[in-house]
């Protein structure tokens, strides 16, 4: 009787285990036949791509290059790779990977890109929340769209210009200071250690002044806030197309809510302080006006309000949004550009002559006396726009190994065209400018894969003359990096206050013998970018690093 029973109560369960089994493989036969019939439809048409398989679509092609790469590296090589292998392609070609990956059309042409960023700027990618969100919170400036973003971008804009940036120099300064210290201190241990731990201590610091005039202080003990911001980097789900099988695990809502809970605490508690030196919308005493990027945003947002509607207290919306974006200036101001140094220091130590021209420049600028250097510095900022060969040689790091790409959702009857005429429809597709392939495409860049900062010097008519366009480390347009001109800003103070005291040198070959087994190589370098929200130097960058010789 109990079997009987037992029996006929599990088939209501196995039925409707079989109906959800049946629907989910429906759905997927469905979505498998509509995507390989678009992109079969557009290979007809004699539109660029790999040789496409209508049951497999790309993703041959896609396991032959992901072959020749270490399984860790940043998918945004992917393209390059089968650039390299089909150069009959060109710069612009669709790619399907489903369902490893959405459909996609790769774009490596400065044309292209111009169309889709800045003629019409398309959407940004909606998966991007998927990364973003977890780091920012829902209101940030990244995956805003339409007027909430104008609006709020023009906001922010004021604390990340130029001009205001130079007045924050000696706070920059100062905590580059302690950055060397460290170093001198590496020197004396004689170990190998990671460069880009110390450079995102040294970034967090910079950023958080600048952002909310708060000392961190992430390069001498570690701050609550951005502890919980780094291990919500590392719960980001890890799933590429390169690695598609990024572990799912019922801990990762937990991690991210105790990780915000973290963030937000402290970064509501600093709003609130700044109504101290605010009342109704105005500064009480202005010698003590705040240079921070939120109380200029918070002055300029209250500014925009009637007369009439003076707040007494932090104003919800302001407040909600303004902690979304302290998030994301935090992360993205500090991730890219520690990275960005660390490349620095090992392009410079593999050229020789562009470390010498690059030393002596500063020496023609600042003296001979290393200890001045800062102090000439904080009391003429402007020399740092004195420093050409230095410029040249920042970009031609960011082209050799740029932080991001951009990545954006296309659009029912949006088109654009290639210099032959041809028309690129994007709805359905992931489009992807992909700044890696961009910045080494042959067509546009004589010796792409060559560390050359004389390109950026030489005249209009010589052959290593940059042609308008494909650099595109901060992308262009309207939603271009809100945060360049800090980047570019804070790169030359560490490289005036460093290049010329410390020799830096990868030491991989010394962690593979710690750690055989954990990296590969990536068109023969070694030092290749890995994805952890955005492209870092493979194993942190160990290094070894001693006193250069006058």
């Amino acid at each position: 009787m109990f079997p009987t029973t037992f029996s006929m109560g599990l088939r209501p369960l196995l039925q409707a285990m079989l109906v959800l089994a049946a629907v989910a493989i429906s759905t997927f036969i469905i979505k498998w036949f509509k995507v390989r019939s678009m992109v079969r439809k557009l290979q007809k048409q004699g539109l660029p791509m790999p040789p496409h398989n209508f049951i497999f679509g790309h993703l041959g092609t896609a396991a032959r290059a992901m072959a020749k790469l270490p399984l860790d590296c940043h998918p945004h090589y992917l393209p390059g790779q089968v650039m390299r292998a089909m150069p009959e392609l060109g710069p612009i070609f669709y790619f399907d990977a489903w369902p490893m990956a959405d459909p996609m059309l790769f774009v490596a042409s400065a044309a292209g890109a111009y169309q889709i960023t800045q003629e019409h700027s398309l959407p940004k990618f909606r998966v991007m929340r998927d990364f973003i969100d977890p780091l920012a919170g829902e209101y940030n400036l990244v995956t805003m769209e339409g007027d909430m973003w104008k609006r709020w971008r023009s906001i922010f804009n004021p604390g990340f210009s130029s001009s205001h940036l130079m007045t924050l120099i000696r706070d920059i300064l100062e905590d580059t200071l302690t950055f060397c210290g460290i170093l001198r201190q590496h020197v004396q241990k004689d170990d190998m250690f990671s460069l880009e731990e110390l450079t995102i201590s040294l970034t967090v610091d910079v950023i958080g002044r600048v952002t909310l005039d708060t000392r961190f202080n992430q390069q001498r003990s570690k701050h609550d806030m951005i502890e919980a911001l780094r291990s919500q980097v590392r719960w980001l789900p890890a799933r590429t197309i390169l690695n598609p099988l990024s572990p799912v695990t019922v801990l990762r809502p937990l991690v991210y809510w105790y990780n915000t809970r973290r963030m937000n605490g402290f970064i509501s508690r600093e709003l609130d302080t700044r109504l101290a030196t605010h009342q109704n919308g105005h500064v009480v005493d202005k010698a003590k006006r705040s240079k921070s990027v939120i109380d200029l945003a918070l002055q300029r947002y209250m500014a925009e309000k009637p007369a009439d509607k003076a707040i007494k207290g932090m104003d919800a919306i302001f407040k909600t949004v303004a902690m979304c974006q302290i998030k994301l200036f935090v992360f993205a101001g500090h991730d890219t550009t520690a990275s960005t140094i660390c490349w620095l220091y090992h392009l410079l130590s593999k050229n020789s002559p562009a470390l010498s021209r690059l030393r002596a420049e500063h020496d023609s600028i600042f003296g001979t006396d290393l200890a001045q250097t800062a102090s000439l510095i904080a009391s003429n900022p402007h020399l740092l726009n004195q420093l050409p060969y230095t410029l040249a040689v920042i970009k031609e790091t960011l082209r050799l190994y740029p932080p991001a790409s951009s990545t954006r959702n296309g659009e029912p009857g949006f088109s654009f065209t290639d210099p032959s005429g041809r028309h690129f429809p994007t709805h359905g597709f992931l489009v992807w400018s992909v700044h890696q392939a961009t910045h080494r495409e042959p067509s546009q860049w004589p010796q792409p894969d060559n560390f050359l900062p004389e390109r950026w010097l030489v005249a209009p008519g010589d052959p290593l003359y940059p042609i308008k366009g494909p650099w595109r480390p901060f992308e262009f347009g309207p939603r271009n990096c809100i945060g360049q001109e800090l980047a570019l800003l804070e790169v030359r103070i560490v490289l005036a206050l460093t290049v010329r005291e410390f020799d830096v040198r990868a030491a991989y070959e010394e962690w593979d013998r710690l750690k055989p087994g954990k990296g590969g190589r990536v068109n023969g370098e070694r030092g290749y970018q890995v994805l952890m929200g955005s492209a870092h130097p493979q194993g942190g960058f160990p290094c070894r690093i001693k006193m250069a010789e006058r």
